[in-house]
């Protein structure tokens, strides 16, 4: 009979703590195996639980008539179909002297991304490596998002070296293989070991199959190695979640320590704003702390009613993070959908979250070679070294300095998903001499002398659909009674602005970007300014919309189908993008993203283009953007 360990044993304080690990590597290496072997070893199965695997090893397993461990773990039916790990498992076990939490992440590479957020939290990985294949191209890849994502330690496991007859050369040759490859990586330090994670050689305890391996077990090196959490010791971060106001006594703010440690009467800053308090009050769920360390969800109560929201950062006046709206940063891309520089994304970085777009790359890594390879973009699974703008300042660290406040993802606005992970390097100081000048005439007052209210009137759809006509009709008619326009054709920017501008999905982002910026300033002069652009991708028409007050952008939705457009063909485009002489065009090898919550839509098919303008004028009037007795002659 196996025996359980009771909980209050499991959570026993142990020599060493509490150790993070994840399993890693290319598929096909034994990772999950590796890990249901230490459950089974830790001896943290229970009968009915190893007789369930027997029966699942005979129906889905890859052992024969052995128990095939990796079925623990992969818990997926998918997972188990097709014998591969695709989402990131946790596992809890422990020995005498530590307590584990192993992460098994997928070794497929279109799974790079789950292995990834595995890494995120890990002190020590075991890069798993079949000793049949040797260093693989995936090997390379999860070291080096293993490098970038901090952690220093790591295990070279050369599994399966049974099927290899043990071969002490075999080994070598992979440890060599790989310690010239990691020799950049920063890494602290690499454990090489031979094992069968099948049959449990070098894992639980030293195999006699090895005669020649004098180094420890797997168990042995992770009970051992040193990797003491200097969080503790770091400049105190606190990145506000929530502020807490349940009744008029009671003002607190709500957040886990990243780092540091925290007493009441000790003086804290916001970080962006500089102000300052004190800490009156540690409030937790089980009562007041004299003392809070990283890591430990509290409330602050500060003396002083200063202004704090959530993603603000509390640190210690002389132990302040950077404050930037520019920094360079490595980014580890995550969607299947190619990284556009110039399109919005929306970033988190602690608790903030705050619109965010990649000015520039400077390079990426060949994961290969750790070669620096110029681009233009970065595809799923590259890993690239950009720069990074966000809206607003934030406040963070440098990631080699804290893991906890260097960190942050990338979220496509329209997706709501996840496009990529990345680690801040440093803050860009650009531009420090240059500041916003004060001017004496403003947007209002401009506006008054124009007798309207400034607008962007965005005019979408496909090329042909009408919109350049529609947009045409609309200024003639404002111009005739006097209210002050201009019109941005997509045709005419790019004869002069955007000149320099191609067709591929980047270039497109630039060129509504740059024109976005003119639209804003046109309004900052009180004009109604109309844009006809194809616009084909949501992201950018949100960035734009989100240049200016929520009431001055106006989408108007051209909705012609393609096929009346291809139909009308004015410029003959279409004819040249079916016979394949234009690359990229919209409609016909690149996509158009429909407006979904377009302030107006007008269907071609149903209405003429005189009828289409009065529609706009309409609209403009009713949201009061013509004013005074001008606007009685349209």
């Amino acid at each position: 009979m196996t025996i359980q360990p009771s909980l209050a044993e499991m959570l026993k304080p142990r020599e060493k703590g509490l150790l993070r690990f994840l399993t890693c590597g290319s598929v096909d290496d034994g990772k999950s195996t590796l890990i249901g072997r230490l459950l089974y070893d830790s001896k943290l199965i229970f009968e009915d639980q190893l007789a369930t695997l027997e029966k699942d090893s005979r129906r889905h397993g890859t052992t024969g008539e052995d128990i095939d461990f990796a079925l623990l773990v992969d818990g997926l039916e998918a997972e188990r179909e097709q014998g591969i790990t695709i989402d990131v498992a946790y596992r809890f076990f422990s020995t005498a002297r530590r307590s584990f939490i192993v992460a098994d992440t997928p070794g497929h590479e279109q799974y790079t991304r789950n292995m990834a957020t595995g890494a995120s939290t890990a002190d020590l990985a075991v890069l798993m490596i079949d000793a049949r294949k040797g260093v693989l191209v995936q090997t390379k890849r999860h070291a080096t998002i293993c490098s970038l994502l901090g952690i220093r330690h790591i295990v070279v496991a050369v599994n399966k070296i049974d099927l290899t007859g043990h071969d002490r050369a075999v080994f070598e040759r992979i440890v060599a293989d790989f310690t010239t490859f990691a020799a950049n990586l920063g890494f602290s330090s690499i454990q090489p070991i031979p094992m069968s994670a099948r049959y449990g050689d070098n894992v639980s305890a030293r195999s006699g199959n090895m005669s020649w391996y004098h180094g420890p077990s797997l168990i042995e090196h992770l009970e051992s190695v040193d990797i003491e959490s200097d969080a503790a010791r770091k400049p105190f971060r606190l990145a506000v979640q929530w502020v807490n106001r349940p009744n008029l006594d009671f003002r607190g703010f709500a957040g886990t320590i990243a780092s540091g440690s925290i007493r009441p009467g000790d003086t804290i800053v916001v970080a962006s704003s500089g102000k300052s308090s004190t800490v009156t009050r540690i409030v937790t769920a089980d009562g007041d702390l004299d003392e809070a360390r990283a890591g430990e969800a509290v409330t602050l109560t500060l003396a002083d009613e200063i202004d704090a929201a959530r993603g603000d950062v509390f640190a210690r006046p002389a132990e302040r993070p950077e404050v930037a709206d520019q920094f360079a940063a490595h980014l580890i891309w995550m969607a299947e959908e190619a990284m556009l520089p110039g399109r919005s994304y929306m970033m988190r970085i602690g608790t903030k979250f705050v619109p965010a777009t990649v000015t520039g790359i400077a390079h990426k890594i060949d994961v290969n070679t750790q070669e620096k390879l110029a681009a233009r973009t970065l595809v799923l699974n590259e890993i690239g070294v950009v720069n990074v703008a966000t809206a607003v300042p934030v406040a963070f660290d440098p990631y080699r300095d804290n893991r906890e406040t260097g960190a942050f993802i990338l979220i496509d606005r329209t997706t709501n998903q996840t496009a990529a992970a990345g680690m801040i390097d440093v803050a860009l100081r650009r531009a420090t001499n240059v500041h916003r000048q004060a001017q004496s005439v403003d947007k209002a007052a401009r506006a008054r002398l124009k007798h309207q209210k400034p607008a962007i009137l965005w005019f979408t759809g496909l090329s042909g659909s009408g919109k350049s006509t529609i947009a045409n009709i609309v200024e003639k008619r404002l111009a005739a009674v006097g209210h002050h326009t201009m019109l941005l054709d997509g045709d005419n920017m790019r004869h002069g602005l955007n000149k320099d501008l191609g067709f591929t999905d980047a270039d497109r982002v630039e060129n509504i970007r740059r024109v976005g910026e003119v639209a804003k300033l046109f309004v900052e002069s009180g004009t109604i300014v109309l844009c006809s652009f194809i616009s084909p991708f949501e992201a950018e028409r949100s960035l734009v919309r989100g240049m200016v007050e929520a009431d001055e952008f106006i989408e108007v939705f051209v909705d012609t189908p393609l096929e009346d457009c291809i139909k009308r063909d004015p410029k003959g485009l279409y004819a040249k993008a079916l016979a394949g002489q234009i690359r990229n065009f919209t409609g016909i090898d690149s996509p158009y993203e429909r407006p979904a919550d377009a302030e107006l839509v007008i269907r071609t098919a149903e209405t003429g283009s005189e009828a289409a303008a009065e529609a706009v004028i309409k609209l403009l009037r009713a949201r009061g953007h013509l004013e005074g007795e001008i606007e009685e002659g349209l």
